[in-house]
């Protein structure tokens, strides 16, 4: 499913709650400059949150390879787009993920999708970063997975507290990576 042509059911009932929206607000929704935007927006919000149909265990195990490879795997600086579910507005940023095969490797590009069937649900940063590592981790079954996930927030730059140079950072780790040592070469080879 092409998610830009191709859209679910309910998006006429989606569009007209937005033209609702629309005249609460005080807008003519039947203006030329509205006119189209309730079908408009009934589309991006299908697109932004088309992570609820993908399935990203299914992801990973479609490119499971056998491998020897014991040592850190790490993909990071993965952008990401994402919808915070106390106000609808965005929050975006970086993910980077490591994890420590155990027999088995996945895809490089199968990681960035994982972040992007997450971040395309409705979400709070804490949830996101767990369920990547929860994902790796039980899909994969490394010897450890870590996550951190770098990002800044619409509904602090846009409204209420107004901070426009915040930037949250969350992180999550399972199995290797409870050592020190071990989160601590995960940090270093981030900066290089």
């Amino acid at each position: 499913m092409n998610p830009e042509t191709e859209f679910r059911d309910g998006l006429e009932e989606l569009a007209a709650h937005n033209k609702a929206i629309l005249e609460i607000l005080g807008e003519d929704p039947e203006r030329e400059g509205l006119l189209k935007t309730p079908m408009r927006v009934a589309k991006a919000m299908q697109v932004l949150t088309r992570g609820y149909y993908q399935d990203a265990h299914k992801v990973l195990t479609d490119a499971l390879f056998k491998e020897e490879y014991s040592q850190m795997v790490i993909v990071k600086d993965i952008d990401f787009y994402s919808l915070c579910e106390h106000h609808l507005l965005p929050f975006y940023g970086k993910v980077h993920i490591g994890y420590i095969p155990n027999g088995y490797i996945t895809g490089l590009s199968k990681i960035a999708r994982v972040v992007d069937i997450f971040s395309h649900r409705l979400q709070v940063q804490e949830r996101l970063t767990q369920q990547i590592k929860d994902c790796i981790q039980e899909t994969l079954k490394p010897m450890g997975v870590m996550v951190v996930v770098e990002a800044q927030h619409m509904c602090m730059q846009m409204r209420g507290v107004e901070k426009q140079n915040s930037i949250t950072t969350t992180s999550d780790f399972s199995g290797a990576f409870n050592q020190a040592k071990t989160r601590q070469e995960f940090m270093n080879l981030l900066k290089q």
